[in-house]
């Protein structure tokens, strides 16, 4: 039998807590997102782009709902903030 490494919504909560970010239980990788966001900073900015990078280049398969919540939160989010810092 084969096994898959993914990156399912527990992993991100679990991923974005031990970076320090608040994220109530029970959200959703969407509403994590969301959570991690809010109040950026260069340090919390940074970090996730790190986790993000880390997540993509890793073998582990990004499942679906992850993958979107980044597309829709959390990427828009640290460019948006990258962009602000720039100008």
């Amino acid at each position: 039998m084969m096994y898959a490494d993914l990156i399912d919504q527990e992993d991100l909560l679990g991923q974005l807590k031990a970076l320090g970010f608040e994220v109530p239980y029970g959200s959703t990788a969407e509403q994590a997102c969301e959570y991690a966001v809010r109040g950026l900073d260069d340090v919390r900015a940074n970090d996730l782009r790190r986790m993000v990078k880390d997540m993509y280049t890793s073998s582990a398969t990004i499942l679906p709902a992850v993958r979107e919540a980044f597309d829709k939160q959390l990427l828009p989010a640290l460019a948006q903030y990258q962009q602000s810092r720039s100008a």
